[in-house]
């Protein structure tokens, strides 16, 4: 199977892939870059030096969770008293527990929609949110807790950055290795991989006759493959990029995404 998270972070998965009898390759395709330009370090430290004028903090994400306390604890040898924290999974709750803070996490699901479905991000009017995320990304939490009437804050403490690779040398991997299940536990990783394959504008493949092999493979991996997502929204996408057996882990953890191979497991073993 491919694994397709940033560096280092399939390093987990892959050992209990590999303990199970399985094979896992990694192909990340997002890489996280933690801000270092003088603006960008001074923007938040800025926001970190008024934590304590904030009633919430909310992180998006295990890289919001890991980079944003690294910050905090250079400054706030103990969180400010009253400040909550929110995670959008529970792999971001988990480290965000490693504080003692009053931590919350919705048990229904890993979106924006399930985080701002939990009873404290009802009764928001004139509450401060502090919202640790990287640059860019959806506007939806923010733009929710506004309407409710809270002020919300982006403490931007990463930036996204896509590698390349070439498109062919990955498609002949993917059929070399025998690749039969794909891991893309976000929409915008899952979104940089359909790129990837994406035909070049422009040309013929009926005149190219090595584009039409690619073509070929291409259709094939979208009508073969077993999909692992993380969430209904990046299952939609999914289905609408051409893949056709898609499977919602219902979160981006180890051990949703372990789960959700163990279930497939009979779909792409051999007879």
């Amino acid at each position: 199977m491919l694994l397709t998270r940033p560096g280092r972070q399939a390093e987990g998965i892959a050992a209990r892939i590999s303990a199970a009898g399985g094979m896992a390759l990694s192909l990340p395709m997002l890489e996280i870059e933690p801000l270092r330009q003088h603006e960008d370090i001074e923007r938040i430290k800025a926001g970190i030096l008024a934590l304590d004028q904030f009633d919430i903090a909310i992180f998006i994400s295990t890289n919001a969770a890991n980079l944003g306390l690294e910050w905090i604890r250079q400054y706030w040898p103990q969180m400010p008293v009253g400040l909550s924290a929110y995670a959008v999974g529970p792999g971001t709750a988990a480290i965000l527990r490693e504080e003692p803070w009053p931590v919350y996490c919705s048990d229904e699901g890993v979106t924006s929609e399930h985080l701002l479905a939990l009873a404290g991000l009802q009764s928001v009017k004139g509450k401060r949110i502090a919202l640790f995320r990287g640059q860019g990304g959806r506007e939806l939490l923010a733009d929710t807790l506004r309407e409710r009437g809270a002020r919300v804050d982006y403490i931007e403490v990463y930036r996204r950055r896509v590698p390349r690779y070439e498109r062919r040398e990955v498609l002949g991997m993917m059929e070399n290795e025998g690749i039969n299940v794909l891991v893309l536990s976000s929409q915008q990783i899952l979104e940089s991989f359909v790129q990837l394959l994406k035909p070049d504008d422009g040309k013929n493949a009926s005149l190219d006759p090595a584009q039409d092999k690619e073509q070929k493979a291409l259709l094939s991996l979208q009508q073969q493959l077993r999909v692992i997502v993380p969430s209904r929204r990046v299952l939609e996408t999914a289905r609408a990029a051409g893949f056709v057996h898609v499977t919602d882990a219902g979160g981006a953890d180890d051990d949703a995404i372990f789960a959700s191979l163990l279930r497939i497991r009979p779909e792409t073993e051999s007879p």
